[in-house]
């Protein structure tokens, strides 16, 4: 079979993809439909080259080529979108704010389907809260609390492209000695500091919330568990104002005087945000903090 059949079925398994991911917004789909698009870059320029006889060298030398130009192509893009997110307003940590529209969960049945599982499993509604990032646009949390008051989920719906909307879990509790265990699947970069008697796991190709309870719980084992003093509006806006400062005295920001010249996160941090992007796009993997 010709190779161009092959290009063009990739082609449109790719559309399919895009298409899919509208109505899912799964980074799984998402990180499929990347390698995809790279990997037609590379055999469909290396193809049109030899059809039209632009370069004169064997195919495969030319596929490596251009799948390094899309490498290339694309870290450039992305070491400026982080350039761009560090010289910006956008808070990297934003403040939380009750939502006075309450729980706005959104109509689309799979997410429907989780509000009933968290109510099956005994996880009562505490608070919503949202976060601005910029522009007028919001993360929107919900967070879910189980009867002792030693298990939270927070639910964040996360405005993506087109529309899409997409969901993360983020399950954590606290233990007598005073750790912190965070299990989550958030599939945004991260890439900085976490305080020493935080215990976090990121698993952001484990979708479903039963089997990342599951693994939180298993996380947890023997551990003496704490129930919870503070709402989670207090305990959330803490946890932010920590990892800001923890993550400037470590250097990944740069300290408050100089953010206005050389911008919020250093020339090391940007680095490790880098790494991390590509780790998530194209391996689904965040980076460990422990």
């Amino acid at each position: 079979m010709q190779p161009t059949y092959f290009i063009l079925g990739a082609i449109v398994l790719s559309l399919a993809l895009a298409q899919l991911n509208q109505r899912l917004g799964s980074p799984v789909v998402a990180i499929l439909e990347r390698w995809l698009r790279w990997l037609i870059f590379g055999f469909g320029a290396a193809h049109l080259c030899l059809d039209f006889g632009l370069i004169d060298r064997p195919y495969g030398a030319l596929v490596i080529v251009f799948l390094l130009l899309w490498l290339l192509g694309e870290t450039l893009y992305n070491w400026l979108g982080i350039q761009a997110l560090s010289v910006s307003p956008l808070p990297l940590f934003p403040r939380y704010t009750p939502n006075p529209g309450g729980e706005e969960w959104p109509t689309q049945p799979r997410l429907l389907r989780i509000r009933e599982w968290l109510r099956a499993q005994g996880f009562k509604p505490v608070q919503a809260l949202k976060a601005e990032i910029g522009g007028g646009i919001y993360l929107r949390v919900s967070v879910y609390q189980d009867a002792a008051a030693t298990t939270r989920i927070q639910v964040t719906f996360l405005p993506q492209a087109r529309g899409v909307i997409g969901v993360c879990f983020s399950i954590t509790s606290l233990t007598a000695d005073g750790s912190r265990f965070v299990t989550d699947n958030f599939h945004i970069p991260f890439a900085g500091f976490y305080p020493e008697h935080w215990f976090v796991e990121r698993r952001p190709l484990r979708r479903s919330l039963a089997r990342l309870l599951a693994r939180h719980r298993a996380r947890l084992g023997a551990e003496k568990l704490a129930a919870f003093a503070t709402d989670p509006l207090v305990d959330l806006n803490a946890q932010q104002h920590e990892l800001d400062q923890l993550n400037t005295r470590l250097g990944f920001l740069n300290p408050q005087p100089e953010r206005e010249e050389f911008g919020k996160i250093s020339q090391a941090g940007r680095y490790r945000v880098w790494k991390e992007i590509w780790m998530l796009n194209y391996l689904g993997r965040a980076a460990s903090y422990q």
